[in-house]
């Protein structure tokens, strides 16, 4: 899967991580929908962390289809609620 964190690039990341992605991303929705701006940028910082940590950065000139895109490290609760699909920000969530 080819991950676009915004600002920052492309990471291939497999598959087999979307579960232990998808546990930070409904911790993120839940914060979210509690208000929780402490929370939700802690958590959003672990979230893209953890996809820097186990993905293979792409080559700057490299063209892949983005399959997931993530919000940058400075989004806003906002801005992150604009990029929400039912599933949160990794499909496949509670």
């Amino acid at each position: 899967m080819i991950v676009r964190i915004m600002g920052e690039g492309q990471v291939r990341l497999a598959d087999s991580h979307l579960t232990e992605l998808n546990k930070l991303d409904d911790e993120l929705l839940r914060e979210m929908e509690n208000g929780d701006g402490p929370g939700f940028r802690q958590t959003l910082h672990a979230l893209l962390a953890k996809v820097r940590d186990l993905g293979e950065p792409l080559p700057d000139d490299s063209l892949e289809p983005s399959e997931l895109i993530l919000p940058p490290p400075d989004a806003t609760l906002d801005q992150v609620r604009d990029l929400l699909s039912d599933d949160g920000l990794i499909p496949g969530g509670t």
